[in-house]
């Protein structure tokens, strides 16, 4: 496996990965699948700020991670939310971890000294993934947004980086 950064040339790839996530409806509120185009200009618009990083097995992008923004005000300067996703056929391989791990590396490279998300309490493999990596879970958001009409929980998850890790 080997973990490196996203290229615009991923975005096909990541797009039909992300995708998978939205159809299945346990990894993001999102609802509306993504193209190649606008998976492009997600990788182009966080590049030199926030890293993207993806797994590729035998040539092929299989799982990826993201950083972005926390919140606008520069205190949270330092503190992202990253999201990670894998392609069905190779979850449970340890290809989202690889990228994860690449991710939190690139990001305390970076300078950044949190990483956030929220997750389905449901989503068993992503809570577990992220305890592997040293992820903490420190609250439950309760009725956080609708997902098909239905109100869903989310889980907070956070890990420090850097000299705020010490």
């Amino acid at each position: 496996m080997i973990v490196r950064p996203a290229r615009p040339a991923d975005a096909e790839a990541i797009a039909g990965i992300y995708n998978q996530g939205i159809e299945e409806r346990i990894a993001t509120f999102e609802t509306e699948p993504r193209s190649t185009e606008d998976m492009q200009a997600y990788i182009t618009e966080r590049e030199g700020r926030y890293p993207i990083t993806v797994a590729e097995q035998d040539g092929e992008v299989v799982a990826w991670a993201a950083a972005s923004a926390y919140r606008p005000r520069a205190c949270y300067d330092r503190v992202c939310e990253f999201s990670v996703y894998a392609d069905r056929a190779v979850r449970g391989t340890g290809a989202a971890q690889a990228a994860l791990q690449g991710l939190i590396d690139a990001c305390e490279a970076a300078g950044f000294w949190k990483l956030v998300s929220r997750i389905f309490p449901e989503n068993v493999r992503s809570r577990g993934l992220c305890r592997k990596v040293g992820f903490r879970e420190v609250g439950v958001y309760y009725r956080h947004g609708k997902l098909d009409g239905q109100w869903r929980d989310t889980v907070i998850v956070e890990r420090l980086l850097g000299d705020a890790a010490t």
